[in-house]
């Protein structure tokens, strides 16, 4: 028979384990933090970025023709470096792309600029290459109709009025422009973005981003990748950011910034 001390001991020891098995049941149990990208504009309410006539087709992706003469822009840029660039460097971002998604039936129904925006939608094996050559195809497409023949001079109308309250004046945002695209290290842009707050914003990318990676709208950016500059200004970058302001096209500017309000409201 039991003794009434061995019962009270295994009783005192059987309650010890319920104890502690609720005590386990009632922590926290851990979470893995999410890994998702931040959330970006979607197509449905980013407003087109390419040009007017929309968003860029990816199925195939194509080169646009220069809208002006390779000679046109040059109080800014030669005409070798202008063939060079559009012949040769944004063909090949276009023909790279292409190549990248010609397995790809799903990607290629959608836009260059959807699929920058989203690139964890890409496969892993050929992001990296979307991410250059579509971005290097975009950027590229909006280089060429922010400058023109007939540029220069300082901006008029309401992107005036709000480069004046952001930043100053028109001179304080072209010295800020110019810092920014100076002391960018290696390749990239620099550009003139509406934030997703609504504001006016001089940023800077590497290689071939586009500032919609980031949910902001691109109204203005120059390229400062060497090719862009280096047959006719060799290592100095500065005299040709100074000198890119004889052919910026403003009104197209203009027209980019007003398109940009939609992605404050």
């Amino acid at each position: 028979m039991m003794t009434k001390f061995l019962r009270d001991k295994i009783a005192f020891l059987l309650t010890g384990v319920m104890l502690a098995v609720l005590l386990i049941s009632c922590q926290p149990v851990p979470v893995a933090e999410s890994q998702s990208p931040k959330a970006t504009p979607t197509t449905a309410t980013f407003p087109p970025v390419a040009s007017p006539d929309g968003e860029l087709s990816a199925a195939p992706a194509k080169l646009p023709p220069l809208p002006y003469d390779y000679t046109a822009l040059g109080k800014a840029i030669d005409a070798e470096t202008m063939k060079l660039h559009h012949d040769g460097h944004h063909a090949s971002y276009v023909n790279n792309l292409n190549d990248a998604l010609k397995q790809e039936s799903g990607l290629q129904k959608s836009s260059v600029e959807a699929l920058l925006r989203d690139l964890n939608s890409v496969p892993e094996n050929i992001r990296t290459k979307v991410r250059n050559n579509g971005g290097g195809h975009l950027n590229h497409t909006i280089f060429w109709q922010i400058m023109s023949p007939e540029g220069g001079g300082e901006p008029t109308g309401e992107i005036a009025q709000e480069i004046n309250r952001t930043f100053g004046g028109f001179d304080e945002f072209k010295k800020q422009f110019n810092q920014a695209g100076g002391d960018r290290f290696g390749s990239g842009w620099v550009w003139l973005v509406r934030n997703p707050a609504g504001q006016l914003q001089i940023v800077t990318t590497a290689n071939q981003d586009n500032p919609i990676m980031d949910g902001a709208y691109p109204i203005m950016g120059n390229d400062v990748w060497e090719h862009a500059y280096y047959l006719r200004y060799r290592n100095r970058r500065a005299e040709y950011l100074n000198n890119w302001w004889n052919v910026v096209n403003w009104p197209e500017i203009n027209r980019r910034s007003q398109v940009s309000l939609q992605l404050a409201s």
